[in-house]
């Protein structure tokens, strides 16, 4: 009989997804689904075939260099890759394929609720109730904004981007954006989008900005302290794909000064820490990483990356493959 791969899966998954991983591979699982360290990355990539790890592992080049030889495939949890290094495991010969296409609606869900939350004040009114600060209805209490008709400009155009301009256009809203390339012109006029070459410019003329690219290099702290104050100061910023895109003291200072309205964040830098300076904040909806945390949606990322490591080790390439360079 042939010998089962072995797999490491750093975080625990759905039931579903760990029978099927039992019933193909040889796993270890981390039962008390604590954040692995990074001597417990290094134990795993020594033992595996293949590594599981998610967006809490820090898959950096010290732990793949300490890989052991039978490591050839990284099958992220996950459509972001920024916490794994791509190009030490190009260099070592590894493999990385992540999760796409499956989150992208979910994460559409969470952005376009985002919206309505931080526009109509709904986190405030839900502190105030649970507070018993309640004293009933009056004609000015907590007034927010208005979303439909409002302009949404969100930034990074691709499967999620698109996936909430299509919930706005619902809402009534005028879709804008900026991508890095544009979009193709039928595209355009199916969502009925603006494009802006000018990120600076759509930021300084629109009133509900979303973040929705990735985390790269070049992406990093994209809304800095510069381009924060460009924002209006009836403004909303939301952002459900990586803390690191934000200058969140800057953000803290503009929140705190009125110069944005308010903001709504899924994701934030250096998580699971959150700035305390967020948290005292009214004019803040923080939710903890939520935005793919759907009972379909993680069985279909689980889905994912069971194709991806039994192609692999049948010889093919993993349909979702990230170095391509690499079989």
């Amino acid at each position: 009989m042939k010998k089962k791969a072995r797999i490491a899966v750093t975080r625990k998954l759905p039931a579903t997804v760990e029978t099927q991983l039992g019933e193909i591979f040889d796993p270890k699982f981390n039962l008390d689904d604590t954040p692995f360290s990074e001597s417990q990355l290094i134990r795993a990539v020594n033992w595996a075939d293949i590594l599981v790890p998610t967006v809490t592992d820090q898959v950096n080049a010290k732990v793949i260099n300490a890989a052991g030889p039978n490591l050839k495939l990284i099958a992220n949890f996950g459509v972001g890759v920024n916490h794994i290094d791509l190009e030490a495991a190009e260099a070592k010969g590894i493999q990385v394929s992540n999760t796409p296409d499956v989150l992208t609606e979910d994460t559409a869900d969470l952005a376009m609720a985002l919206i309505i939350m931080a526009s109509r004040r709904l986190g405030e009114g839900e502190r105030m109730v649970r507070a018993g600060d309640w004293t009933g209805w009056t004609p000015t209490q907590l007034m927010g904004n208005r979303v439909s008709g409002r302009s949404l400009g969100i930034i990074g155009m691709g499967r999620i981007g698109q996936a909430l301009a299509k919930r706005a256009r619902g809402f009534g809203m005028s879709i804008h954006y900026h991508n890095r390339k544009r979009l193709n012109l039928k595209i355009e006029r199916e969502l009925k989008a603006k494009h802006w070459k000018s990120l600076d410019g759509m930021i300084a003329n629109i009133k509900i900005i979303s973040i929705n690219t990735p985390l790269t290099p070049s992406t990093a702290n994209i809304l800095n302290a510069e381009r924060l104050k460009r924002m209006q100061p009836s403004s909303v910023l939301i952002n459900t794909s990586r803390g690191g895109l934000i200058d969140e003291e800057a953000l803290v200072e503009n929140l705190m000064n009125g110069r944005i309205a308010a903001a709504a964040l899924d994701v934030f830098d250096g998580e699971p820490h959150v700035n305390p300076k967020l948290m005292d904040l009214e004019n803040v909806v923080l939710l903890p990483h939520l935005g793919s945390a759907t009972i379909e949606g993680r069985v279909a990322m689980g889905d994912k990356v069971i194709l991806n490591a039994k192609r692999f080790i049948d010889g093919y390439p993993p349909p979702d493959k990230l170095i391509p360079k690499l079989p």
